[in-house]
């Protein structure tokens, strides 16, 4: 099946931008058990690229003694993609170890408004070695 007959006809569509993290604050631990500490931050972000936008992540995580993590997380994102204006929300879920990394970041089905109402997809981060962050998507809208 081709990918526009997935989409409802409309063609997938790729996007990236640069981020920064403006804001990083985490909670001290709301619950310790046997050396498993279990918290809450809140993230700010600035996109630019093919998203314009600033963005708010609500983060609750959990970090083994071992180094092993784990978080979820609602980001709600408000700016232009792609010429369109309007707000979406992207779940984040992953997890992290010393040698491997796991994360999924769909967009919510049905949170996008204005001109971006509709969209759909999924994102993905790219850490470089110098620190820089990029958000990469596929998207249809």
């Amino acid at each position: 099946m081709s990918a526009s007959a997935v989409s409802g006809g409309r063609a997938p569509l790729s996007g990236a931008s640069s981020f920064t993290l403006d804001v990083f604050t985490s909670d001290e631990p709301y619950c310790s058990i046997d050396g498993v500490d279990y918290a809450r931050s809140r993230i700010e972000k600035t996109f630019h690229g093919d998203l314009e936008a600033t963005s708010t992540v609500e983060m609750l995580s959990v970090r083994g003694p071992g180094g092993g993590a784990g978080y979820v997380a609602i980001e709600t994102v408000r700016g232009t993609l792609a010429g369109r204006t309007g707000t979406f929300s992207i779940l984040h879920a992953g997890t992290m170890t010393e040698d491997s990394t796991w994360a999924r970041w769909p967009i919510v089905e049905g949170s996008a408004t204005g001109e971006l109402e509709g969209l759909t997809g999924e994102a993905r981060i790219e850490i470089a070695p110098d620190g820089a962050h990029t958000l990469h998507f596929d998207y249809v809208l």
